[in-house]
């Protein structure tokens, strides 16, 4: 009980130094029910939408919430990583660090889209913006993650250069100082950042993203020494040396399609695929957080829940600064 009490002051002293160090980035017209009276049904439209998406693929799943994260953290939940390049423009989904995203995530997005706006009295009036981040929440659900209720009332940007993504986003050599860097400038602290990372409880990377922990992690190390044996031997039959580096592989080798704190419990056993994930356990700081919610997925989904609700407000766009797409991967 004393370790419970300790992390809950903890977690609590941390919330409250957070939001007195980073104001929440968020407008006074994101709200629940935002469309009550615009397009009542657009939950539901959107839900089904997702739903069918859902049964035809699981990588609708991972593909959606790292779509969701890699808009967020780019530009603002703006939806301006769904744009596509023009020859006058190379939009965000184009940059090096977004060339991994699975299009099923795109394809769930504009999906929806397509379903809301079949409906006449809800056509061009929900943003595309919105529907991503009512998506990702109806994906975190359908793996076994908890449900919760998504703030609405985003318009969509109006801007979207590769450019724009330099430095915006998480690498998976990040140590704890970089990761607690980048989050907390969209007022995130450490323990937003990781249970956000506990998205990696779900989908996939490539041999080349972690290559270099199990062959030439240092002169002296060719291989990590924070990763379990065992998973060493697992991961370099599954990629071998001069194997194509866009070879996938399960993020988490023991739950990879149910959205849960197995994650954590990974972590426990030197079973992080990357060092980002790895750090979190590895570094006595964070270490705390991996334990508690490795031993009570309870706390872990509340945590999540106030995360993912808090990354949904960043940079979020109203009025002149944005509008609604009739076509979510082109401006108007």
């Amino acid at each position: 009980m004393g370790r419970r009490f300790n992390f809950s002051v903890i977690l609590i002293l941390s919330f409250s130094l957070n939001l007195f160090l980073y104001p929440r980035i968020v407008s006074s017209e994101l709200k629940r029910n935002y469309y009550a009276k615009i397009c009542p049904n657009v939950e539901n439209i959107v839900r089904k939408a997702v739903e069918k998406k859902f049964k035809e693929t699981f990588v609708t799943v991972p593909g959606t919430l790292r779509l969701f994260f890699h808009d967020c953290f780019v530009e603002g939940c703006d939806a301006s990583v769904i744009i596509q390049s023009t020859e006058s423009n190379k939009a965000e989904k184009d940059h090096p660090d977004n060339l991994s995203l699975a299009g099923d995530g795109f394809d769930t997005v504009i999906k929806a889209k397509q379903a809301v706006d079949e409906v006449s009295s809800c056509k061009n009036k929900v943003s595309c913006a919105d529907i991503l981040a009512m998506a990702t929440r109806d994906v975190v659900a359908l793996s076994g993650g908890p449900s919760y209720e998504v703030e609405l009332g985003r318009l969509d940007g109006l801007s979207s250069t590769a450019s724009s993504v330099n430095g915006k986003l998480p690498h998976p050599t990040f140590k704890l100082n970089q990761l607690n860097s980048l989050f907390a400038a969209h007022g995130l602290n450490q323990l937003d950042m990781i249970a956000l990372s506990a998205a990696h409880t779900v989908g996939f990377s490539h041999c080349g993203k972690f290559s270099n922990r199990i062959y030439n992690f240092s002169p002296k190390n060719p291989v990590d020494p924070t990763i379990n044996k065992t998973y060493v031997a697992e991961l370099k039959q599954m990629c071998p040396k001069k194997v194509d580096p866009r070879i996938a592989i399960n993020m988490d080798p023991i739950t990879p399609n149910t959205f849960d704190n197995v994650y954590f419990k990974n972590l426990q056993q030197h079973k992080g695929l990357f060092t980002s994930d790895q750090i979190l356990y590895t570094d006595s700081r964070s270490r705390p957080a991996v334990n508690a919610w490795a031993t009570d997925s309870n706390s872990f989904n509340k945590a999540f829940i106030t995360a993912i609700t808090k990354l949904g407000r960043v940079g979020v766009k109203t009025g002149k600064n944005g509008n609604i797409r009739h076509d979510c991967s082109a401006f108007n």
